[in-house]
């Protein structure tokens, strides 16, 4: 009579009130996901300006990894308490941790005031979202799946999913707004700060909703029948039957809807923006669109998979990106940037040189100076967004660019001195710069010439992989695992496939990118993730729709 007691006060309040409280949450780790991504390139100028802009942008992006870093470790240690100490008790502390810390980042003094303190300071915070982050996301999906009705586990999680968009689309909207109203003078100086800033009201409502919840039903009739688990890490971890179980959750099912994810909707926006050179206020405006358009997808995906299963949906959209990711993003440059894509057809672009004398550009003290004459080349066209192809040279030789069928030599710069050093390149990037533009190569995309609503559609279909793979991605993780460790279980292979691979995605890409001189070579990264989990899924996981999750 207790367990049946306790039920009822823990269903009180509507479905709704279930959903919204448990995901409005997530708004925080999707809302500052993309405002750090979307502002990387200012985080990079106030807290990276000590070293060279390839480096500085890099760092930027590891800043933001960073707290991708540490999800995982957040997992278990708010999974463990989630399962000790409750749903709701767990993501009430990891809500309040993430929506201080982004706070705190609008307020940081930059490099030029503090030094090198000031990156150090963004790093603590990222720290601290991503150990928060990492007990947040396995909360909202347990607490809402252990509320929803049988055979609806799948619609209702997927509500959760869409948060991740309406962050994204929030995010968007704050900077836009900001933007348009102070002007990018002001916004490059000081403005950039405020959208992180405004999280404290999302933060401020969010606890409102979430001290109305009521535990979850099933979570309280474990603790009313003594079945909780005392041990909930050794019976996750130190059990084979169990550990089997995260190892398939993260190979055959969160690896790949993570890349997928953080490709259609994060990816995109980068690859437009800093690639493509679309002005940045338009490409929020377009990829806005695109989620606006896609995101009832989530639910429509989680509502199907109540019907066929979780894992034909969520292979499917990793097959669907695996064999696509290319063709798209071609067809991408050739709409956003139809002069970009006919220069590099008609006058493609080689980096002929001694692959000895050419480095990897990244420089972590800010010590190096990339003086080789091949070093000058491919730093001078990353920063005009220019791909090219490698051709090795004989030893010896000055390197070359060759523009089509003109070519301009690189000039050696090791034993000059640095102000004449510095001046040479400045006058042989513009030399540079002239040929490029001859050839037809834009200094940035003609929004004129953009076909807009074949970028909108392009955007588009990446967010519907994005949908089929995470709309029942949640309802399949809580299925997999016993309640008295669900938290701890699932928590972990969600956040090792968000937070490792795909939170160093962006990183990673960019800096494959940036080795090769083809802007396409980064979607290796994705593709070959997705396919894998594509495999290791078809073969070995089973698919969970319809299990029990009381027991």
């Amino acid at each position: 009579m207790a367990a049946a007691g306790a039920e009822t006060p823990a269903r009180k309040g509507s479905n709704v009130t279930v959903v919204a409280g448990a995901s409005v949450g997530t708004v925080f780790e999707w809302y500052d996901f993309y405002l750090y991504g979307s502002l990387a390139g200012f985080i990079t100028q106030h807290f990276f300006s000590g070293v060279n802009e390839t480096t500085g942008y890099i760092f930027a992006l590891l800043a933001f990894a960073a707290g991708f870093a540490v999800r995982p470790f957040g997992a278990i240690v708010f999974g463990r308490l989630g399962d000790l100490w409750g749903r709701k008790n767990t993501f009430l502390v990891t809500m309040l941790l993430m929506g201080l810390s982004t706070f705190v980042v609008g307020l940081l003094p930059s490099y030029d005031s503090i030094g090198v303190l000031a990156p150090i300071l963004l790093i603590v915070m990222r720290l601290i979202q991503g150990l928060a982050l990492g007990g947040e996301y396995g909360g909202a999906a347990t607490y809402v799946a252990e509320h929803a009705p049988e055979g609806k586990r799948g619609l209702y999680t997927s509500w959760i999913q869409t948060t991740a968009t309406f962050g994204l689309f929030l995010s968007l909207i704050v900077i836009l707004v900001v933007r348009t109203n102070i002007g990018e003078e002001a916004f490059k100086a000081w403005g950039w700060r405020i959208p992180f800033l405004v999280s404290i009201l999302l933060l401020g409502v969010s606890l409102w909703i979430r001290l109305r919840l009521n535990e979850s039903p099933v979570f309280q009739k474990m603790v009313d029948e003594g079945k909780t688990s005392k041990k909930p890490l050794a019976d996750s971890f130190g059990n084979w039957t169990n550990l089997k179980l995260v190892v398939l959750a993260l190979a055959g099912l969160t690896a790949g809807q993570a890349v997928v994810w953080y490709t259609g909707q994060f990816y995109a926006l980068f690859f437009l923006e800093k690639i493509l050179k679309v002005d940045g206020a338009l490409t929020n405006t377009l990829v806005a669109i695109a989620l606006v358009l896609g995101t009832p997808f989530f639910v429509v995906f989680g509502w199907l998979s109540d019907k066929v299963g979780r894992k034909p949906i969520i292979l499917a959209g990793c097959v669907l990106a695996a064999l696509t990711y290319f063709p798209v993003f071609k067809a991408l440059t050739t709409a956003a940037n139809p002069q970009l894509a006919h220069a590099t057809a008609a006058a493609p672009v080689l980096v002929i040189a001694d692959p000895a004398t050419c480095h990897f550009q990244f420089d972590p003290v800010g010590t190096q100076a990339f003086t080789t004459a091949c070093d000058v080349a491919k730093g001078a066209l990353a920063s005009a967004g220019v791909s090219y192809e490698n051709r090795a040279a004989p030893a010896g030789l000055v390197a070359v660019v060759q523009v089509g069928t003109v070519q301009l030599a690189s000039f050696e710069g090791a034993a000059l001195p640095k102000a004449e050093f510095t001046a040479r390149k400045a006058a042989w990037t513009k030399d540079l710069g002239a040929v490029l533009k001859t050839a037809g190569y834009p200094a940035k995309a003609d929004a004129a010439l953009m076909n807009k609503p074949m970028v909108v559609f392009l955007l588009w279909l990446l967010v519907i992989y994005v949908t089929m793979v995470y709309g029942p991605i949640a309802a399949a993780l809580v299925e997999m695992f016993p309640a008295r460790i669900r938290y701890t279980s699932m928590s972990l292979p969600y956040h090792l496939g968000n937070g490792w691979l795909g939170g160093f995605l962006p990183t990673t890409a960019f800096a494959m990118v940036a080795a090769t001189g083809n802007i396409y070579y980064g979607l290796w990264y994705p593709i070959v993730v997705a396919a894998f989990t594509a495999v290791v899924g078809f073969f070995f996981v089973k698919e969970m729709k319809g299990n029990r999750i009381e027991d």
